[in-house]
């Protein structure tokens, strides 16, 4: 079978995106939908982070963020949907779909060259106070739901065994 790039620098942030999204999603389709609310780390702080359900709501959630940040760096005022919790794997598959979708249209309006920005006083501030371009942003966008991947791998062998 034949891979199709996308082209550029843009192309290329958008196909590692869309092949962790998917890695994510392969994860998680064995998933029973009863585990979802299943704390597995009731130790930690983060309330992102105590089951699947959360860490899967957090990612989304992030991952629109993200996309809006992007828009309203180039000038939109798009305020992010907000973080919803389910109770199925379809959901989240659903969901994870629409982060790709809305991303992957943001970055229609791209072009290569707007990617990197080295002037710190034109760089996206993030919401937790760090300055990114867009190439950074993505690239932690892309490395966030890396992260997330092994927590749930980690939480799968807990919940599931």
């Amino acid at each position: 079978m034949t891979k199709n790039y996308r082209p550029g620098a843009t192309g290329a942030l958008i196909d590692i995106y869309e092949k962790v999204i998917s890695e994510l999603k392969e994860l998680i389709k064995d998933i029973p939908d009863h585990a979802l609310t299943i704390i597995a780390d009731a130790q930690t702080s983060d309330e992102n982070c105590k089951s699947i359900q959360t860490i899967l709501s957090h990612v989304v959630h992030a991952g629109f963020g993200y996309a809006t940040s992007i828009q309203n760096y180039r000038g939109q005022n798009i305020t992010r949907p907000g973080k919803n919790f389910h109770l199925t794997i379809g959901d989240y598959v659903k969901d994870l779909d629409k982060v790709f979708i809305y991303t992957e249209n943001v970055f229609k309006e791209i072009k290569d060259n707007e990617l990197e920005e080295y002037d710190n006083s034109k760089k996206i501030i993030t919401s937790w106070g760090q300055n990114f371009d867009i190439d950074q942003l993505t690239e932690h966008a892309i490395v966030h739901i890396l992260r997330h991947k092994r927590q749930i791998e980690k939480f799968k062998l807990k919940v599931l065994n």
